[in-house]
């Protein structure tokens, strides 16, 4: 205990009382206490790179990027079936890393299945960690996975737990991971038919952006992907959301201009998200960048998957504006501005499966698991200013179901 006695020179005299101790065992006088809380941060350097074709004249920007580590980089190259079969774009990549004197390619092209059966069970990841044992690559070896969300997710996942991190380079090949997920430093697989229930968070060693291989994109995964750019304008830029209405059935029909742009700026919005101190490992309660996706999550496995992930994050925006109109005052014009881009983007909104509601709600309590702690969920008061709630009122989300679903019988 500490007494302070007064002095009329101004001075305070501190005694310590230690008579409250004495049934206490002393540390010796050389005793060092262990118990510490230290923040300390990891310097991490987020590469992307744009090209209009990699395999191409473009190539070079791919050797650049492998030249971080040893002088004649041990390289594992992975592509996804479908895109590899769809065309030239995989085999031509392959025989430029063959061919070329500074790259140890260490087999032939790998080809992993593609989609979201991907990451429904271990097969792929156990495969790459099997590829990776057997061509003796280390920390500072590299794996170039080229394919879409589904199919780097699971790749990504196998390259961050082997020797704790095998360098990766991540080549997307669809319109929604190359302006969102591609750039993000998450990898999982599914788990218990729960949507990325085993997974790490890594930064990838570098993302390159590539138009040439979107060219072989069907037209429902073309514009499925773009419901991330809507959904990260929502949250990040008025201006930009804006900009998506005024210009959505240009990216519907490919305009290449337009296509670029909008990846381009949706990518900057994640990136921006993840590396100014958007919370990119996800220790708060907050993941505002999955705004609609507790209910898309959900979706998926309740369609086993039929539905796209770009497409379940659609109808997820659009059943949580509609919630945000009827909770926070959102006004419901820009509800149905929100609804109208995403379909005139080429978007479905409504699946049979959407109903019983309580089998889409039960995905809240799944969602709140994943991250840990309270629910919460990020909506929007305005377009460009989210919120966060913790507590999600089941009738009237009901109501916002019923609302979109008559939106869109009325917009058919």
């Amino acid at each position: 205990m500490l007494h302070s006695n007064d002095r009329s020179s101004g001075h305070s005299e501190v005694t310590v009382d230690e008579s409250h101790l004495t049934d206490r065992p002393r540390k010796p006088a050389d005793s060092v206490s262990f118990d510490a809380d230290v923040s300390f941060s990891v310097p991490f350097v987020h590469r992307l790179r744009r090209t209009d074709n990699v395999a191409d004249q473009d190539f070079h920007v791919l050797v650049e990027l492998l030249h971080g580590g040893h002088d004649l980089p041990r390289v594992l190259l992975l592509a996804e079936r479908p895109v590899a079969e769809a065309s030239e774009f995989v085999p031509q990549l392959a025989q430029r890393l063959t061919e070329h004197p500074g790259v140890n390619l260490v087999r032939e092209l790998y080809v992993t299945a593609g989609g979201e059966a991907v990451k429904n069970d271990s097969q792929c990841v156990e495969s790459i960690l099997q590829l990776i044992n057997e061509h003796h690559l280390d920390r500072r070896s590299y794996v170039v996975a080229v394919g879409g969300g589904a199919m780097l997710d699971a790749v990504g996942y196998a390259t961050a737990i082997a020797h704790r991190g095998v360098r990766l380079i991540r080549i997307p090949t669809t319109t929604l991971a190359q302006g969102d997920s591609g750039v993000g430093v998450k990898n999982a697989i599914n788990y218990f038919n729960k949507k990325n229930w085993v997974g790490t968070f890594s930064v990838p060693w570098a993302v390159i952006n590539d138009s040439a291989v979107l060219q072989s994109l069907s037209d429902r995964d073309f514009c499925s992907g773009f419901s991330e750019s809507v959904k990260v304008s929502l949250l990040k830029s008025v201006q930009e959301f804006d900009w998506l209405c005024r210009n959505a059935e240009r990216i519907q029909r490919r305009d290449q201009e337009k296509v670029d742009r909008a990846i381009a700026v949706s990518c900057q919005l994640h990136l921006d998200h993840i590396t100014k101190g958007g919370d990119p490992f996800e220790m708060l309660e907050a993941r505002p960048l999955d705004f609609g996706h507790w209910s898309a999550h959900k979706l998926e496995p309740l369609t086993n998957y039929q539905v796209r992930h770009g497409e379940a994050v659609a109808i997820g925006v659009a059943i949580d504006c509609f919630y945000s109109h009827l909770k926070l005052g959102l006004p419901l014009e820009d509800v149905h501005r929100v609804c109208d881009c995403l379909k005139r983007l080429g978007i479905p909104l409504w699946h049979p499966d959407l109903e019983p509601m309580e089998r889409l709600l039960a995905g809240l309590e799944e969602f709140r698991q994943h991250l840990g702690g309270r629910l919460t969920i990020t909506l929007l008061r305005q377009i460009g200013q989210s919120c966060d709630v913790h507590e999600i009122d089941r009738e009237t989300m009901h109501e916002a179901l019923k609302m979109l679903q008559q939106w869109n019988a009325a917009s058919a």
